[in-house]
């Protein structure tokens, strides 16, 4: 028996006496798992977990609990559920309470229409692997209403696990070739990292392109013409992908910005990806969503009828913030009749999405309407919650301003902040020699010591000697500002344990 430092059995001696072996181990797992990295789930998020549960064994640390701010589960900070939501869902998962007299009508109205477009009525049976017909019709309905009055055909709209499997498989389609055709795909840095860990797991090519820091996160045209022309001597560009609004920058981009890019795609014949998955958290009034395919439409028929366009939305985010359900969809235009049937072949391996989350959807993209008896408490919750989530955005960034060394951007949108921070030479040098990055050095050091978790900058991608960490707005106000008041004495203390004469540059 041979036993690994991590306890683990390798080998084994059978009753004949021959040695055998595991058949999977790191030698043997596919290159292409081992490639993969998610910064959002790392390694400083499994120390945490590790130290939240000695602080419940009674270990001593210098702080009582851990602040999550790794994130965007709104629910695991505290934010109650939408209580129409919830009472669709319970309507569907448990039919016997549309006899009840605790549940109003809209809600029963809304359960009995999606029990009907289930297999034996029930949520519990297999959808057809695009979704259930109604919910994939209200969504176009919603699509419409959202885009004053685009067309949007329920038969391009697909149910996905969350907006990550939609984006995964459409990803897949688009991946093929070898050596200098193989698929390049472009991607905002700093991006959300299920777009690199995807690129990484089909061996794409990614094409990095870099968001304007000190414009506030936009996104630069002549950016996107430099790295694409760049990706051209060794792959073959094949798609852009874009967040909008931005995780983790938090940006808003412009209308200008959206059409400047639809027309970058048409002329470079590229497949577009609109991650729109934080329409709703748009926090600065100066600032406005403008969903792809509504700018496409507007741009004219040369361009709404050619560019092909997939656009992404999800029940974890926005106001509801049900990451658990795994609800989303995605819009996909402009397909060739033969790859769509490629598309739904390929999503029929997973047989469907989960069907909770499908109904979950719903009542996202169908909230009661002002004659009925549920509207009032739904926008009143649902303008709690934004409006917390906006007056959380400009303290966080007004907070962290005031601290040497770090700069923040204004949080216009989505969910996280992902401020600067100066980081002196000699912490550089320091975590160099250990092997990491300074700006992951720098939060683990700030959970050791303070028992906040964030995620630092370089698990999204920054340009080369600059230093970030994401963290979410999502903590009760109070907790965030506990968080950002520790956060703030330990960049001082940390500047001055690695102080240099010169001023810590902002």
């Amino acid at each position: 028996m041979v036993i690994q430092p991590n306890g683990q059995i390798q080998t084994f001696r059978t009753e004949n006496g021959k040695m055998r072996e595991k058949s999977l181990t790191m030698d043997t797992l596919n290159p292409q798992v081992k490639a993969v990295e998610y910064a959002v789930r790392g390694p400083i998020v499994t120390k945490a977990g590790d130290i939240e549960r000695g602080l419940q064994q009674g270990q001593k640390h210098p702080f009582t609990e851990v602040i999550k701010a790794n994130i965007g589960d709104s629910h695991a900070m505290g934010q109650k559920p939408i209580t129409f939501l919830r009472q669709v869902v319970a309507l569907c998962s448990f039919p016997e309470l549309l006899d009840s007299s605790s549940f109003p009508e809209d809600a029963k109205q809304r359960a009995r229409r999606i029990l009907q477009g289930c297999g034996g009525q029930s949520l519990g049976s297999y959808s057809a692997s695009q979704g259930v017909d109604c919910i994939r019709q209200d969504i176009a309905v919603y699509i419409e209403q959202r885009d004053k009055g685009v067309p949007a055909d329920w038969d391009n709209i697909y149910l996905t696990t969350g907006a990550s499997d939609g984006i995964v498989s459409i990803l897949k389609m688009l991946v093929s070739g070898q050596g200098r055709s193989r698929s390049g795909v472009m991607i905002p840095i700093p991006q959300y990292p299920l777009y690199s860990a995807a690129i990484s797991e089909m061996e794409a090519v990614q094409i990095n392109y870099y968001l304007d820091e000190d414009n506030c996160w936009a996104l630069d045209i002549n950016e996107l013409h430099r790295a694409y022309q760049a990706a051209k001597e060794h792959c073959h560009p094949r798609v852009i992908c874009i967040i909008n609004p931005g995780n983790p920058t938090g940006q808003v981009q412009s209308r200008k910005c959206i059409e400047e890019v639809l027309h970058f795609a048409y002329e470079e014949n590229l497949f577009v990806m609109s991650d729109e998955v934080y329409q709703d958290n748009v926090y600065s009034p100066d600032c406005q969503f403008h969903s792809f395919k509504k700018v496409l439409y507007e741009m004219g028929p040369e361009y709404f009828n050619t560019v092909e366009l997939a656009s992404f939305h999800s029940t974890s985010k926005g106001y509801s913030g049900e990451c658990g359900f795994r609800g989303g969809y995605m819009e996909v235009l402009n397909l060739d009749l033969e790859v769509k049937a490629q598309l739904v072949k390929l999503l029929s391996v997973r047989l469907c999405p989960p069907v909770s989350g499908q109904a979950a959807m719903d009542v996202i993209v169908n909230p009661p309407l002002p004659h009925e008896p549920s509207y009032l408490q739904f926008h009143k919750e649902k303008r709690a919650v934004l409006g917390a989530l906006a007056e959380k955005a400009q303290m966080t960034e007004q907070i962290l301003n005031t601290v040497p060394g770090i700069k923040c951007n204004p949080v216009q949108g989505a969910m996280y902040a992902f401020p600067r921070i100066f980081i002196p030479p000699r912490a550089v040098e320091e975590a160099m020699s250990l092997g990491i990055s300074p700006d992951m050095m720098y939060c683990l050091r700030l959970l050791e010591e303070t028992g906040i978790c964030l995620v630092p900058g370089s698990g999204f991608g920054q340009r080369e000697g600059t230093y970030h960490f994401r963290m979410t707005i999502l903590p009760t106000t109070e907790k965030l500002k506990v968080l950002l008041e520790k956060l703030r004495d330990f960049h001082i203390k940390f500047l001055k344990e690695y102080a240099s004469l010169e001023e810590p540059k902002r």
